[in-house]
């Protein structure tokens, strides 16, 4: 979905929690069932590029290559 591409992360998360409670309550059928395992499979890729970018910026921010705390703290 397009729509997909625009989410933010608190966006992505919030669906993607929408969908584990739909998929732990049960009734659905196979078919909706893994529809919605694929949605959250999208869903959990986006949160996770956010929290890449966002380790991305953080590293770059302090400008250290490994990601460590400028005073050798992780």
């Amino acid at each position: 979905m397009a729509e997909e591409n625009t989410l933010g992360f608190e966006q992505a998360r919030e669906q993607l929690t929408e969908v584990v409670r739909t998929l732990e309550a049960g009734g659905l059928s196979l078919e909706e069932s893994l529809a919605l395992w694929e949605r959250g499979e999208k869903l959990a890729a986006i949160c996770q590029q956010w929290l890449d970018g966002a380790r991305a910026r953080l590293v770059a921010a302090t400008d250290q290559p490994n990601g460590e705390h400028p005073d050798g703290e992780a």
